[in-house]
C-alpha cells in the first residue's frame, strides 16, 4: 500500500503531458514570432533604404556601401573565425591521451561537452567572426580611402612623408595591426581555455602545468601578439605629428627628443620578445621571454611616461619658446595651409573718417547697407505672409541677392514651408497629417535694403520682393513671361516625416495648396506629379513600409492608390549626407530661385583630423555664434578637425527632390578619392548651370572656421604666437554677450561680400576688419582680405553699441517709442567701411509688449556712428546726416511734418477730418468702409489677427462718426 501510495504522490506532482506540449509549442511559436518579427523589421529596413536611394538615382551609392561592408564583413569575420576554430581544433587535437590527476569537476565539463563539441566550437567560431566582421563593416571609410589614396603634395618635416599617408594610410594600418593583436588575443583564450579544459594546461601541479604541445601552441600566439605590438609601437611614432599636446597640435620638443625615440626603442624590444617566443617552441623554456616581457613592460613604463615627463618638466617648461620655437613654426605653416590661410591678405588701415563728408556720397556708397535683420524680422514675415497656420519660415531667415531690373539686390527670404505644428489638435489625424497637408508653398522675400524694386528710396516699411500677393512678384517675374516659378515645396527642412502623394485620374485632389494672389473661401487642392518618390502601390511595398513606419494605414487605407508614392526623408541637408556620406554638410541651407524651381543649395565639405601637425579643434565650437541654434554636423571621422574644404556645391530641388553634386575644389585630394570610390556621384565643375552660378557663395560655415584659426594664426613668428600679445578674438555679439557675433552678407564696393571683425584678446577695441570675396562668378572669389588697424584706441562693436544705446540724442528720439508698452529691439551691428573710415550701421525696431501674439517687430529708427558722432533718423540717409549735422533733404517726410507711426500696426495716422460736420462724418464712414473691405481681404487670406485689428480700427471710425452725429444734435 505505501508504495502504492508514494507511485500515485510522484504522478501527481508530473505536470500533465498534454498542458507540457502545449507550452514548448507556445514558446517555440512565441519564439518564432519574435525572429520573424526581427527579420522582417531588419529587411524592412534594408530594402526600404534601397528604394530610397533608386528613388533619388543614386542607387550605386547604396550598392558600393552594401558591397564594401559585406566584403569587410565577410573577410576579417571568415579570418576570425578561421583562426579561433583553427586554434580550438589544435588544441583539442594537442590534448594528452592519459590525464593524470587533475580537477575532477573538468572531468564532468568534458562528458558534457564531447557529444556537442563540434556545435559547440562551431558556434563560438562564428560569433566571434559575427562580432570581427561587424567590427571591420564599420570600417568602411578607412578601407576606401586606403584604396583610392592620392598624394597632398605637402610633405611633414620629422618623417618626409606626404600627407596623404597620414589622411588615407596610416588608419588603415592601424586597424589591421589592432585587428591582428584582437585575433591573437581571442585565439590565445580559445586555445588556453581547451587547453586546461582537457588537461594541457594543469594549474594544481607544482611542475610541468603546461603540456608540450600547449606550449609550444601558446608561444606561438604570443609570439605573433607581440610582434604586432611591436608594429603599433612602429606606427604610433607617425601619430606624433597629428597628436593634440597642451600647447598646439603636432610634434614637439618632449615629443621628438623623449617620445620617438621611446617609440623605436620599444618597438625594438617588442621584436626580441616576438623572436624569444618563437624560439620557446624548440627551447620549451619561459624563462628567457619572461624576461623579455618584463623588459617590454618597465621599458613602456619608462620610457613611455617617467622620461617624456622629466623632459617636459626640467627641460622644456623652463625654456618653452626656445625649445618649442621649431615645432611650433611647423605648426604654424602646417595650419595655415590645412585652412587656407596662406593666402590671405593683410593690408594696415588707418580708420579716419571724416565729418565733413558730402552726404551725398556717402549715402552713395552706404544704399545697399541691410536694414533688414534675418533673425528679428522672421516674425514679421510670420505675421504678414505666413496666410495659414500651418505655414511657417525659419526663426532665422537666409540672406542672397538676386539681378533686379539690372541691378544686384540683397534679400532677406524664407521658404513658407509646412508646419504641422500648426494644425488643430482634432485636425492630426493619419490622413491630414500624410495625404492632405503634404508640402509648403512658396517664397517669401524682403529687399535688404528696404527699398523698393526701384532702389530709390528707402521705406518706412518692410518692402516685399515677393510674397502672397499679386504685385509681390520680383522673383516670379524673374522666372519667364508669366510663368512663374514652382512654388510647391515637397522637400524641404521641416517636411513630415513622410507623406504620401499621387492618385488616380478619376479620383478629386486632394493635398491641400496655396495659391497666389487672391483666394475664395474654398481650399484649392493639388497632386504631386514629380518624377521624386518611391512607388508604393503594390502590397509589398506597402507592408514593408507600414512596418518601417509602424503604421498600419499604409496597407489599410483607400488612399494609397497603385500609383501612389510615399515621400521620405526629404531635408535636403539629410538627403545630400545620404547620398555623400563622406561629406561634412554646412549647417545653413538656403533656398533660391532659379529657372522656374526653387532650389536648395548646400556646401559640402571634406574634412579630416589626420592632417599632420595643423592645429586641431572642435568644428561645432569653431561655428558657433548667435545665428547658430543646433548646427548637428556629421563630421567625420569626429567633430575635431585639423583640415577643411569646401569640396563640392550640392542641389535639392524643392519640389521633385532632384539632387545634384557638383565638384568645386577638384584639386582636393580627399574629394579625388571620394570620386573613385563613388564614381558617378560628383558632376564636374563645368558642369553647374550659369543659372545657378549667380546664386553660389562663400560658404558661411567655412569663414568661420578660417576667421577661427586666423585669429591666432595671423601670427607666422613662433615667439609671438606664443607670447599672444597680439592675439585676436571675434567678438562677443552686442545683443547677446553668451555666444560670438555672426558674420554679415553685404555689398562691399559693389562687391558680394561675407564681412566679420576682430577684437584683441580680451579687450573690447576694433582690431581688424575681414572680408571675403563670396561672388562666384568673380575671378576674386574666395579672397580674404583683413584691414589691420593701427595699436591704437578704435571702438569695437561692443562699445559702440554700448554708446549708440547711451546716447542722449538717440534716448531723446527714442523716449516716445519706448513709452506705453512698446519695447525697442536692437538689430546687427554692421561695420563696413566708408569713405575713409569705419561706419557702424544698426536698425532699430520697435515691438508692442503687451501682444506677443500679433506684434511683430517695425523698423524704426536706423542708428549710425561714424568718426567721434552718432546719428538716428528714420532712414540710413536721414541718420548719416544726422552725423554730419546736414539736411537730409530726404524725400521721406521728416518727423516734424509726419506723424509718429502707430507702434503696433506701422500705419500712418489719417489725417485728422476737416470741413463741415457732413462732410466729417462722410470722410469717417468711407474710411469704415475701407476698414472692412480690407478686413475681408484678410479674413479670405486666412490672416485673423489682420482681420480682427482692421474690424475694430473700423468700428472706432464708426464710434467717431457716431459722437460727431450726436454733439452736432
Amino acid at each position: 500500500m505505501s508504495g502504492m501510495f508514494d507511485a500515485e504522490a510522484e504522478r501527481s506532482e508530473e505536470p500533465p503531458a498534454g498542458r507540457s506540449g502545449r507550452s514548448r509549442t507556445l514558446i517555440i511559436s512565441a519564439a518564432v514570432l519574435v525572429v520573424l518579427f526581427l527579420g522582417l523589421t531588419g529587411f524592412s529596413s534594408f530594402w526600404t533604404e534601397r528604394l530610397w536611394f533608386k528613388s533619388v538615382g543614386f542607387g550605386s551609392v547604396f550598392l558600393t556601401l552594401l558591397w564594401t561592408r559585406i566584403g569587410l564583413f565577410l573577410v576579417f569575420g571568415g579570418v576570425m573565425a578561421a583562426v579561433v576554430a583553427l586554434n580550438l581544433a589544435l588544441a583539442y587535437r594537442a590534448r594528452p591521451l592519459l590525464i593524470n590527476g587533475g580537477d575532477p569537476n573538468l572531468a564532468r565539463y568534458r562528458d558534457a561537452i564531447t557529444p556537442v563539441m563540434g556545435w559547440l566550437f562551431g558556434g563560438i567560431s562564428a560569433l566571434m567572426g559575427i562580432f570581427a566582421g561587424a567590427s571591420a563593416a564599420g570600417q568602411w571609410r578607412e578601407y576606401s580611402l586606403w584604396r583610392h589614396s592620392s598624394p597632398f603634395g605637402h610633405t611633414d618635416p620629422y618623417f618626409n612623408r606626404d600627407a596623404g599617408f597620414y589622411v588615407f594610410e596610416l588608419p588603415w594600418w592601424h586597424y589591421l595591426t589592432d585587428f591582428v593583436m584582437a585575433v591573437a588575443v581571442i585565439g590565445l583564450m580559445a586555445a588556453a581555455l581547451v587547453h586546461y579544459l582537457y588537461g594541457g594546461i594543469r594549474l594544481s601541479v607544482a611542475r610541468d602545468r603546461l603540456s608540450g604541445a600547449a606550449q609550444v601552441h601558446i608561444s606561438a600566439l604570443l609570439g605573433v601578439f607581440v610582434l604586432a605590438k611591436g608594429a603599433d609601437y612602429w606606427l604610433d611614432r607617425f601619430d606624433l605629428v597629428t597628436g593634440s599636446g597642451s600647447l598646439f597640435t603636432g610634434m614637439g620638443y618632449t615629443d621628438d627628443k623623449a617620445v620617438l625615440p621611446a617609440k623605436e626603442i620599444l618597438t625594438g624590444i617588442a621584436l626580441i620578445c616576438a623572436v624569444l617566443f618563437f624560439l620557446n617552441i624548440w627551447r620549451r623554456t619561459w624563462l628567457l621571454p619572461s624576461m623579455g616581457i618584463a623588459l617590454l613592460a618597465l621599458s613602456a613604463v619608462l620610457l613611455g611616461l617617467i622620461v617624456p615627463g622629466v623632459v617636459q618638466q626640467f627641460q622644456v617648461s623652463p625654456n618653452v619658446p626656445d625649445k618649442e620655437g621649431p615645432y611650433i613654426q611647423a605648426n604654424i605653416d602646417a595650419t595655415r595651409i590645412a585652412y587656407n590661410l596662406d593666402d590671405i591678405e593683410v593690408s594696415p588701415y588707418s580708420s579716419e573718417p571724416s565729418t565733413s563728408d558730402d552726404l551725398s556720397a556717402l549715402d552713395s556708397v552706404t544704399s545697399s547697407v541691410p536694414l533688414v535683420d534675418p533673425k528679428i524680422v522672421s516674425q514679421t514675415f510670420e505675421q504678414e505672409q505666413q496666410v495659414r497656420a500651418y505655414y511657417s519660415v525659419p526663426s532665422v531667415l537666409d540672406v542672397d541677392r538676386y539681378n533686379i531690373d539690372g541691378t544686384d539686390r540683397a534679400m532677406v527670404l524664407g521658404v513658407r514651408e509646412l508646419d504641422q505644428a500648426g494644425l488643430a489638435d482634432s485636425d492630426k489625424n493619419w490622413s491630414n497629417l500624410h495625404t492632405v497637408y503634404t508640402h509648403g508653398n512658396g517664397v517669401i522675400a524682403a529687399y535688404g535694403n528696404q527699398r523698393p524694386g526701384d532702389d530709390d528710396q528707402q521705406s518706412a516699411t518692410i518692402e516685399w520682393a515677393e510674397g502672397q500677393e499679386t504685385d509681390e512678384s520680383a522673383l516670379t517675374n524673374l522666372s519667364g513671361e508669366g510663368e512663374g516659378y514652382e512654388s510647391r515645396v515637397y522637400f524641404g527642412e521641416t517636411s513630415p516625416s513622410y507623406s504620401i502623394v499621387g492618385k488616380p485620374d478619376n479620383v478629386d485632389d486632394v493635398e491641400l495648396d496655396l495659391p497666389k494672389g487672391e483666394r475664395d473661401d474654398e481650399n484649392q487642392t493639388t497632386t504631386y506629379g514629380g518624377d521624386g518618390g518611391v512607388p508604393i502601390g503594390n502590397v509589398i511595398d506597402k507592408l514593408l513600409y507600414a512596418v518601417k513606419f509602424s503604421e498600419p494605414n499604409l496597407v489599410l487605407s483607400g488612399r494609397v492608390y497603385d500609383n501612389s508614392k510615399i515621400l521620405y526623408d526629404r531635408n535636403p541637408r539629410t538627403m545630400v549626407e545620404k547620398i555623400a556620406p563622406w561629406l561634412t554638410v554646412d549647417s545653413d541651407p538656403y533656398p533660391a530661385v532659379i529657372d522656374g524651381r526653387i532650389q536648395w543649395i548646400l556646401d559640402g565639405y571634406t574634412v579630416t583630423d589626420r592632417f599632420p601637425l595643423s592645429q586641431r579643434e572642435s568644428l561645432e565650437d569653431m561655428t558657433e555664434d548667435s545665428l547658430v541654434e543646433t548646427p548637428g554636423f556629421q563630421t567625420l571621422p569626429t567633430d575635431e578637425i585639423n583640415y577643411m574644404r569646401n569640396a563640392v556645391k550640392a542641389t535639392v530641388d524643392a519640389y521633385d527632390g532632384t539632387v545634384h553634386i557638383y565638384a568645386w575644389d577638384e584639386e582636393d585630394p580627399i574629394l579625388q578619392a571620394w570620386s573613385e570610390v563613388f564614381p558617378d556621384v560628383v558632376e564636374p565643375k563645368a558642369d553647374i548651370p550659369e543659372s545657378l552660378m549667380s546664386h553660389l557663395r562663400y560658404p558661411d560655415d567655412l569663414f568661420k572656421v578660417q576667421r577661427h584659426q586666423f585669429a591666432r594664426y595671423h601670427l607666422t613668428n613662433p615667439n609671438d604666437w606664443y607670447d599672444g600679445a597680439n592675439r585676436w578674438d571675434v567678438p562677443k555679439d552686442p545683443q547677446d554677450e553668451s555666444t560670438q557675433q555672426p558674420p554679415y552678407r553685404l555689398f562691399l564696393d559693389d562687391t558680394w561680400s561675407l564681412t566679420s571683425v576682430y577684437v584683441p584678446r580680451e579687450k573690447n577695441n576694433l582690431a581688424s576688419f575681414v572680408s571675403v570675396n563670396s561672388d562666384a562668378t568673380s575671378d576674386d572669389y574666395g579672397k580674404i582680405s583683413v584691414l589691420e588697424l593701427p595699436n591704437e584706441r578704435t571702438a569695437g562693436p561692443g562699445q559702440i553699441a554700448n554708446e549708440l544705446q547711451s546716447d542722449e540724442g538717440v534716448r531723446e528720439e527714442l523716449l516716445g517709442f519706448t513709452q506705453g508698452g512698446v519695447d525697442p529691439i536692437y538689430g546687427n551691428l554692421l561695420t563696413l567701411p566708408v569713405g575713409d573710415g569705419l561706419m557702424y550701421v544698426q536698425p532699430l525696431y520697435t515691438r508692442r509688449s503687451n501682444d506677443a501674439d500679433a506684434s511683430f517687430p517695425i523698423l524704426r529708427f536706423v542708428l549710425v556712428s561714424y568718426g567721434d558722432e552718432i546719428g538716428i533718423g528714420r532712414s540710413l540717409r536721414e541718420a548719416i546726416a544726422d552725423v554730419l549735422g546736414v539736411s537730409a533733404t530726404d524725400p521721406t517726410p521728416t518727423p516734424e511734418t509726419q506723424p509718429d507711426p502707430d507702434p503696433g500696426t506701422g500705419e500712418q495716422p489719417a489725417p485728422e477730418p476737416s470741413g463741415s460736420v457732413d462732410d466729417q462724418i462722410r470722410a469717417l464712414l468711407a474710411r469704415a468702409e475701407e476698414k472692412f473691405t480690407a478686413a475681408d481681404r484678410a479674413q479670405a487670406n486666412g490672416n485673423t489677427v489682420g482681420w480682427a485689428r482692421l474690424m475694430e480700427q473700423g468700428r472706432d471710425l464708426i464710434t467717431q462718426a457716431i459722437e460727431l452725429s450726436d454733439a452736432r444734435e
